[in-house]
């Protein structure tokens, strides 16, 4: 299904600033639709004056569909649907013609045309299914009012509002609680949602007639509450904007569009959402990554003291295979370490890795005999990694870069400089890691299969078991030194 963006590319000659506007649009359409009881689709004029192309469709969820079928990206000629002809010629609401028939089912249409700047860019048809009307409501008359306010906004060019987009991924629908308001920002009318989400601030009995502002004040501690510009401004209805309010044990977004059909203000229809569990499960997420990174932050401190213990032990050690088995398990615990003290600073369980195998790379080289005569350089990224992932690679790389230090040059050497070169690349869902050094390389007849090496199993286990991934070990390309190759899946 090709995207607004795509069409406006391929078949129009609309330029940036219409497809923002048209874009805004799309933002907020969802209220129309609703409002309407009807399926709007947003037509784009040919380039070539041959028809429209249809680059939006949205379905009400207070009524039944017009169309059961998508019908982005399809084109209508010129002449086969004169309604939408005649809006973006015209440049006005057209509402006559006979019901069409679509599956059996009368389908009303009217098409209005969008004005921005003065010109007609596009045309929206609403698509009411007429198996669906009944005898209107009150709840029904207000909403078909509104929705016929913010249609003629929308062919006077006032709609949508150039405004700053709501940061609240939870704003209010129609259906959440919907208030009409006048031009003093006097309730007109409650629908009965919106009635209760204000019954739950403490108020009692009808909206109707009252200041929603001034109501508002009384209800919900200054605290809880925005500055009074933008309350009044809310709450009035006069900004097309939105605001959190609550008390202690309730909490509220409420979002204002304000009416304007011929250019006067003329009132606003309110719409409220109730978010008081939303909020409590966001304090409580708050509270557990908290909870979570706290550990993290325990479990490093743990294994920083338990490195640091056998380190100690390490010293007091007569038997130097002993000593130097201690010692490779103060790296290995110090990698862990590392890993956890990064999660403690992480917002989620996913990690960059660069900024876990850097500090491993400084580690290994500063305990290791041959000190700062070798250094690892790193190239590409490793990218974000889950916890469970970067726990087992950081060992695996810790252990690559022991040996590689270890085994691949001679620490009696005076005149010994080296260099570990650790790569990264991501492919197509894998992540290609080379560990290549410039040192002695592998002896002869050297057999991954075969070797009885505690560092080399532990790789082995983990790339296999934990990783799901291949390891690959032998001498490096150009002939000098050794690579050891990593290929792992990830996300």
């Amino acid at each position: 299904m090709p995207s607004l963006t795509e069409l406006v590319r391929s078949h129009t000659d609309l330029d940036a600033d219409d497809v923002a506007w048209l874009q805004l649009l799309q933002a907020d359409w969802q209220i129309i639709a609703d409002l309407s009881f009807a399926d709007l689709v947003l037509w784009l004029p040919d380039s070539e004056g041959k028809g429209f192309w249809a680059a939006g469709q949205m379905r009400p969820t207070t009524g039944p569909t017009a169309y059961v079928d998508d019908v982005i990206g399809t084109f209508v000629p010129a002449g086969r649907r004169p309604m939408i002809d005649a809006a973006y010629a015209e440049g006005r609401l057209v509402r006559e013609g006979d019901p069409e028939w679509r599956d059996d089912v009368p389908v009303r249409v009217e098409t209005i045309p969008v004005r921005r700047a003065g010109r007609v860019i596009a045309v929206v048809a609403r698509n009411t299914n007429l198996l669906g009307v009944r005898t209107p409501s009150r709840l029904e008359l207000s909403y078909l009012q509104s929705a016929a306010d913010l249609t003629q906004m929308i062919a006077h060019g006032y709609f949508p509002a150039a405004v700053q987009r709501s940061d609240h991924a939870d704003t209010p629908r129609v259906g959440d609680g919907f208030l009409r308001v006048d031009a003093t920002g006097r309730v007109v009318y409650a629908s009965p949602n919106g009635l209760s989400v204000f019954r739950r601030l403490g108020h009692s009995g009808d909206l109707t007639g009252l200041s929603l502002a001034d109501t508002t004040r009384e209800l919900v501690p200054p605290r809880r509450r925005p500055d009074e510009e933008t309350l009044s401004a809310v709450l009035g209805g006069r900004a097309h904007r939105d605001t959190e309010i609550g008390t202690d044990g309730v909490a509220l977004i409420v979002r204002s569009i304000p009416l304007r059909p011929q250019g006067d203000h003329i009132g606003a229809l309110v719409l409220v959402r109730d978010v008081t569990d939303l909020r409590r499960r966001d304090r409580e997420l708050v509270t557990k990554d908290a909870t979570i990174r706290e550990i993290h932050h325990r479990v490093k401190n743990n294994l920083q003291t338990v490195a640091a213990l056998l380190r100690l032990q390490a010293r007091r050690m007569d038997n130097e295979s002993a000593r130097l088995a201690l010692e490779e398990a103060v790296r290995r615990v110090g990698s862990i370490a590392i890993v956890h003290e990064i999660l403690s600073q992480a917002v989620e369980e996913q990690v960059d890795f660069d900024d876990i195998i850097d500090p491993l790379g400084r580690m290994v080289t500063e305990v290791s005999a041959v000190g700062s005569r070798v250094r690892v350089r790193r190239t590409g990224t490793f990218g974000v990694l889950p916890s469970e992932s970067a726990t087992a690679l950081a060992m695996v790389l810790t252990e690559l870069l022991q040996n590689a230090v270890e085994h691949g040059y001679d620490p009696g050497t005076a005149e010994l400089t080296g260099q570990i070169v650790l790569s990264a690349q991501r492919l197509v869902g894998r992540l290609h890691v080379t560990v290549d050094d410039d040192g002695r390389g592998l002896p002869d007849g050297f057999d991954l299969d075969a070797s009885t090496s505690l560092g080399l199993s532990i790789v082995r286990t983990l790339v296999e078991s934990e990783l799901g991934g291949q390891l690959e070990l032998g001498p490096r390309p150009d002939g000098v030194g050794t690579r050891a190759a990593l290929d792992l899946p990830v996300e």
